[in-house]
């Protein structure tokens, strides 16, 4: 099926760029940007993105491998979030001035 007629990209095209993609780094994130360039094309109008999104979300090989789906919190802890103190809004610190 046709998915981008600007760039003449279809779903057989998506799919085949994503499975490249995986089997060449089984822990890269795929991402329509990523899609586009491994296929030699850009998008265009933008037309397309919903259905090329569509596409993409149904493929096999957008699975996004077990240890990038949840950051650790064993790293963070006892850290404070950002580095940033406790009240570090001025909502928070109780003068607006």
């Amino acid at each position: 099926m046709m998915i981008c007629h600007c760039m003449a990209i279809t779903d057989a095209d998506i799919r085949r760029a994503m499975d490249w993609m995986r089997a060449a780094d089984p822990e890269t994130l795929i991402t329509p940007g990523k899609v586009y360039r491994a296929l030699g094309k850009r998008a265009d109008c933008g037309g397309c993105l919903p259905l090329f999104i569509d596409t993409m979300r149904h493929a096999d090989s957008l699975r996004i491998p077990m240890h990038l789906r949840a950051p650790s919190r064993a790293s963070t802890q006892g850290e404070p979030h950002e580095g940033r103190h406790q009240g570090h809004r001025v909502s928070q610190s109780g003068s607006a001035e």
